[in-house]
């Protein structure tokens, strides 16, 4: 049976459900009671539940899932879909920083350069990772691996997950905005196929220093966007518990950004979130990044240029009309 420890707000009729099923083993196991028909009509409801709480989520609770601790992060994509993953260090200026993981690698033997930003699964672990906020040096590490890429002419696959850059004193003392900048605009020149996707939130600039892609997509229960929720509500209500609130007005779930042009593609997601099943969530997202590679690369770098470059001119353009 799956992990339920961990159980956000509105998961919790599934997860008295869930236990009841746990209950009805254990006494099958022990006791030898034939529990079957019980079993079974638990399970009937388990789906029904499933169907009724993951078919109509709130842009609030699509946020709650992004940030799941059991979701499947950077590192543990990069280990089920590539193969002969080489992890290289180091911007080669200031130091290493961990919340960006990068390197060159064999996708269904094709060598590409995929790097992405990491959280950790556990105290000690998001200390070293800075919870998936990276460095100055951390985008620079980036776009030293990038423009390896480049240069011997392998795709570049960018995985995002991050609240945000780091916003502390160091990070603007070493100029974090800087670095962000050069990424956007190094990443919008290069001659190479780049496909991004966001695999659970996708933080502002943060996001966008390794996102300046020819394909953009994000799994169903991602989101990406100018600020937090909280962020938002902070500014606009006066209080992070607007959070939900926010959301709604933000327009950053995935359907809203296909409509609205961010994101090209919506990657589908086992019912209940990536993780509940990682090697569903790696399957689909590897088919989505086949599919992308495979058509990037019948175009020549001055088509990929000029589209990467009208695909991210179009954004944001808005006509008035008189109402």
């Amino acid at each position: 049976m799956e992990d339920i420890t961990y159980t956000l707000e509105f998961e919790k009729p599934l997860r008295e459900l869930e236990k009841q099923l746990i209950t009805l083993y254990q006494v099958s196991q022990e006791s030898k009671v034939d529990v079957d028909s019980e079993i079974k009509m638990i399970e009937a409801k388990i789906e029904k539940t499933k169907q009724a709480i993951y078919s109509d989520l709130s842009p609030w609770q699509r946020v709650q899932l992004s940030r799941h601790p059991k979701r499947p992060y950077s590192l543990d994509y990069i280990g089920l879909i590539f193969t002969d993953f080489e992890e290289l260090h180091g911007d080669r200026r200031f130091r290493e920083d961990a919340a960006i993981v990068g390197g060159p690698a064999f996708l269904d033997g094709q060598p590409v350069m995929v790097l992405g930003q990491q959280k950790g699964r556990n105290t000690r672990d998001n200390l070293k990772r800075n919870f998936g906020c990276p460095h100055p040096e951390g985008y620079r590490k980036a776009l030293r691996l990038m423009e390896m890429a480049e240069k011997f002419g392998m795709p570049v696959v960018t995985l995002v997950d991050t609240p945000g850059a780091y916003p502390g004193i160091g990070a603007e003392e070493r100029h974090v905005a800087e670095a962000i900048a050069v990424n956007i605009r190094e990443m919008s020149a290069l001659q190479v196929p780049i496909v991004s996707i966001v695999i659970g939130e996708g933080g502002s600039g943060g996001a966008l220093g390794i996102a300046v892609a020819d394909e953009v997509m994000i799994l169903e229960n991602g989101y990406y966007s100018v600020i937090s929720p909280e962020g938002c509500a902070a500014i606009l209500w006066k209080d992070r518990a607007a959070a939900p609130q926010a959301a709604d007005a933000l327009k950053f779930s995935p359907q809203h950004l296909r409509k609205l042009g961010v994101v090209d593609r919506i990657i589908s997601e086992p019912i209940g979130g990536a993780h509940r099943d990682f090697d569903l969530a790696a399957k689909n997202l590897k088919e989505a990044i086949v599919d992308s590679l495979t058509k990037l690369k019948q175009k020549t770098s001055e088509q990929l240029l000029e589209d990467r470059y009208k695909k991210f001119r179009n954004l944001g353009v808005f006509a008035d009309t008189e109402a």
